[in-house]
């Protein structure tokens, strides 16, 4: 019994309960819960329903609990149920009910853990969205793996999630980059507020070397050569780099189709319409003061210029007439600003920023060796780049340390902890159990062992297996939590629990027999445990992107 359907057991039970009593149906919720007690001498399950419904039913908790227990205790697969405190239900399934769950795992396979707790929203995801100007760094692969990872969840989780890039081709940035690599060109130094790095002189001599005598073309001709070409070879380098990491996003989303398309004068009109638009001082603002901003945000400039803020209310506007429901921005650390800017633009265009938009800040990333800070980058300058990432830790270790912490939190990650081969290490703790079951496994098949169609799950009562069991029982309740909270974080530290629990039945439950002792039906059932537990390690490591290895 999974505790989805214990606790619709709950519910049923407590319908019962309201027809032979005569009470108001209408009191009781559409769907229960139960949770796991913190002491397991308190039990499998517990419920608080009693308690929920005792007030608006007008009947004492502890005595309407006793009728929810009387009732509970005559359901197949339920052992006892206990009272305690004022009405807490404390539920003990019998090891039968228990048992079945691994049945359940196995026949669902992938499908375990996905859910619908989020169906029907469609939601638009941006992160990275870093500007194409210069290689995916440290900073960006934070929310590289993170996005990605929430993306896996939120879909599993029931949502339709639509993942975006969205490129910065518009403005000085891309202006500051081509004259950087005409300059590279030219063999001149990088000009004031422009980009270095030996990425800038490689995109330089590859653009040479595809238009000679481009450095003869007159200066402005060049330049803009220099910006649009350099800017796309740079954006796919990006892409190549991404895909590398796992991560592939459903959209790029280029800001210049806003400008060159309409779409900033169609939002400016939108947001006019709406009441929040006014012309002072030659310039056209958007009144965000009125939804906690702490200034009014310019959208055209005196001089006719839209700034960058007219192009965030066009993207936002834009999202929203796609037909998404929810516009989830995965911004870096220095950009708390756009919090309340962003919040406000949605509230301008008569959304509630409440559930049509949320920001998500990011914190910093430090990486260090041993303790020692690691040194910058050679190709790319200042930064370290993703690529010099993955040479130095790979794709799983690098995917999952950066997933496993709340991005609330600044991150330091030291090269040396995430790469050794240790329990110490959380990543090589989860991938290890899963190999270590596929170990189990083929040994099996060498023995000609066979956990067959079926099996009793009555057979798996020892404490190490009702804890593991547990455990896997939790694995839907953890993803839809992570994809509510927006916290893959959480799927992370649930897998290095659930890799203990199996350890630890591991070393106190012998699966396969030695020497020239028989398999026993006891030997199927446990086989069924470990595969059970194999599906759940491989699940959550997918949703982070993570390989489920099969050796190590």
């Amino acid at each position: 019994m999974t505790p989805a359907e214990l606790a619709q057991v709950v519910l049923d039970a407590a319908r019962a309960v309201f027809t032979k009593r005569d009470l108001d149906h209408a009191s009781l919720p559409s769907s229960a819960t139960v949770e796991r007690p913190r002491n397991p001498e308190h039990g499998d399950y517990a419920s608080t329903l009693a308690l929920q419904l005792a007030k608006r039913v007008g009947v004492p908790p502890r005595e309407l609990a006793g009728a929810l227990a009387e009732q509970l205790t005559s359901t197949p697969g339920i052992k006892s149920v206990e009272i305690a405190g004022p009405g807490f239900l404390n539920i003990r399934l019998d090891a039968a009910a228990a048992g079945q769950l691994a049945r359940s795992i196995v026949e669902a396979g992938a499908a375990y853990g996905r859910g619908d707790r989020l169906n029907g929203q469609r939601i638009n995801l941006e992160f990275v969205s870093a500007n194409p100007t210069g290689p995916i760094h440290l900073g960006h692969t934070r929310w590289a793996a993170v996005g990605d990872s929430l993306r896996r969840i939120l879909a599993a989780a029931g949502a339709e999630v639509t993942s975006e890039y969205y490129v910065n081709d518009a403005g000085a940035q891309i202006d500051r980059f081509g004259q950087s690599l005409y300059a590279a060109a030219r063999g001149e130094p990088t000009p004031e507020g422009g980009y270095a790095g030996e990425y800038i002189s490689e995109i330089a001599q590859r653009l040479s070397a595809a238009h000679p005598g481009i450095l003869d073309f007159p200066p402005a001709e060049a330049e803009a050569i220099f910006r649009e070409e350099g800017h796309r070879l740079m954006l796919d380098e990006m892409r190549v780099s991404l895909e590398r990491f796992g991560v592939r996003f459903d959209v790029w989303f280029s800001e210049r189709t806003l400008h060159d398309g309409g779409a900033v004068e169609h939002a400016l009109a939108e947001l006019r319409e709406q009441g929040h638009v006014y012309d002072a001082d030659g310039a056209i603002w958007l009144r965000t003061t009125d939804f906690t901003d702490d200034k009014d945000r310019v959208l055209i400039r005196s001089d006719g210029e839209k700034t960058y803020f007219a192009a965030d209310a066009a993207y936002y506007l834009n999202k929203r007439e796609r037909g998404f429901d929810k516009c989830v921005y995965m911004l870096g650390a220095d950009h708390h600003g756009y919090v309340n800017r962003l919040r406000a633009i949605a509230a301008c265009a008569g959304d509630d920023p409440e559930f049509n938009i949320e920001v998500l800040i990011g914190q910093f990333v430090n990486l260090v060796r041993g303790g020692v800070p690691v040194r910058l980058s050679k190709r790319a300058g200042n930064i370290i780049t993703l690529d010099e990432l993955i040479e130095a830790v790979g794709v799983d270790s690098a995917r999952y340390s950066l997933a496993r912490s709340s991005t609330d939190s600044p991150l330091t990650l030291d090269i040396e902890e995430i790469t050794r081969r240790s329990n110490e290490n959380p990543v090589f703790y989860v991938q290890y159990a899963h190999a270590r079951i596929a170990s189990l496994l083929r040994n099996a098949g060498e023995l000609q062992v066979d956990r067959g169609v079926d099996f009793d799950p009555g057979l798996l009562s020892h404490e190490k297996e009702n804890a593991l069991l547990k455990k896997l029982g939790e694995f839907p309740a953890v993803v839809a939590t992570a994809a509510e909270l927006r916290g893959p974080h959480r799927v992370a530290r649930y897998l290095e629990e659930l890799a203990g629990d199996y350890h630890r039945f591991y070393d106190a439950c012998r699966v396969l027999p030695q020497g020239d002792e028989p398999a026993t039906d006891l030997t199927r059932a446990r086989l069924w445990l470990v595969e059970a537990t194999r599906v759940v390690l491989a699940n959550g490591l997918g949703l982070l992107g993570v390989t489920a290895p099969e050796r190590m």
